[in-house]
C-alpha cells in the first residue's frame, strides 16, 4: 500500500511540475511577444514623428472683428483646446479654424463676430482651467473647445482628461456661454502611422471621442467631430481645409 501511495504522489509531482513548466515556458512566451510588439510600436512611434511633417513656424492669430460691415453689437467668440483650435499648420490667420468659424457664425447671423484665440499648441486637456480664466475675461458668447489628441499621445487617462473637459464646459456655461466641443480627431486616419500603432491610435482615439461625446451631452452642450465643421463646402479652385497628418493645412483643389 506504502509503495502505491508512493507512486501516486510522484505522479503528482510531475504532474504539477509539468505543468509550472508549461506555466513557466507560457509565461515567458507571452512576455517575449510583450517586449516585441512594444519594441515595434516604439519603432514605428519613432518612424511617425520623422516623416511626419511638422509646422516651420507658430499658427498665425486670427483675432480681431469678422463681419464688421454687420450691424450690433459684436458676439464675442473663444477658441479653446489644442493645436488643432489654434490653426497648427496652416499660414493665413483667415485659414485657422478660429477664423472659419468666426466667419461662418457672422454670416449666420448677420453680426459681428469679435474672435480670441487661447488655444495653446500641445495643449493637454489639463490645460484647459488656464485657457478657461484666461476666456472669461472676455466674457464669452460662444465657446469652441477641440481637445483630446494630445491626451491620446500622452496616453493620458480618459477618466482624467474628460474630467477637465466637463470642467471646463461646465464653468463656461455658468459665466453664461454657450458651448460647442469638437472631440478627439481619429489619429488612425494619418498616414505615416503604420500598423498596428495605426490600430491602437484609432482605437484609443475613437474611445476617448465617444467618453468625450456622451460627458458633453449630460452636460448639456453639443459635441461632434471637428472634421465637419473645419470643411466647409466651397467651389472648386477656393481654399479649403484638409487634413495633413492630424492638423488642419491649406490646400486648393
Amino acid at each position: 500500500m506504502s509503495d502505491a501511495v508512493a507512486v501516486c504522489r510522484d505522479s503528482r509531482w510531475r504532474t504539477a511540475a509539468s505543468v509550472a513548466k508549461a506555466a513557466a515556458l507560457g509565461g515567458g512566451v507571452v512576455a517575449g511577444l510583450v517586449a516585441t510588439v512594444s519594441a515595434v510600436l516604439y519603432s514605428q512611434a519613432r518612424e511617425a514623428g520623422r516623416v511626419i511633417p511638422a509646422a516651420e513656424a507658430p499658427p498665425p492669430r486670427g483675432d480681431g472683428l469678422y463681419g464688421a460691415r454687420f450691424p450690433g453689437p459684436p458676439i464675442t467668440l473663444v477658441m479653446l483646446g489644442d493645436s488643432t483650435a489654434a490653426g497648427y499648420g496652416v499660414h493665413r490667420p483667415r485659414e485657422t479654424p478660429g477664423a472659419l468659424f468666426a466667419t461662418a457664425i457672422s454670416r449666420r447671423l448677420r453680426r459681428p463676430v469679435r474672435l480670441h484665440r487661447l488655444a495653446v499648441v500641445g495643449s493637454l486637456s489639463s490645460g484647459l482651467p488656464y485657457q478657461v480664466e484666461a476666456a472669461l475675461e472676455h466674457k464669452p458668447d460662444i465657446a469652441v473647445i477641440l481637445i483630446g489628441g494630445n491626451d491620446v499621445t500622452n496616453r493620458i487617462p480618459i477618466d482624467v482628461a474628460v474630467g477637465y473637459l466637463v470642467d471646463a464646459v461646465r464653468k463656461l456655461r455658468a459665466a453664461g456661454a454657450e458651448v460647442v466641443v469638437g472631440t478627439c480627431p481619429d489619429l488612425g486616419t494619418i498616414r505615416p502611422i503604420k500598423p498596428p500603432l495605426r490600430w491602437l491610435a484609432r482605437r484609443r482615439s475613437r474611445q476617448l471621442a465617444a467618453a468625450q461625446t456622451v460627458a458633453v451631452i449630460e452636460a448639456g452642450r453639443r459635441a461632434g467631430s471637428p472634421g465637419d465643421p473645419l470643411r466647409p463646402r466651397v467651389p472648386t479652385g477656393t481654399t479649403r481645409l484638409v487634413a495633413r497628418a492630424r492638423h488642419p493645412t491649406p490646400a486648393t483643389e
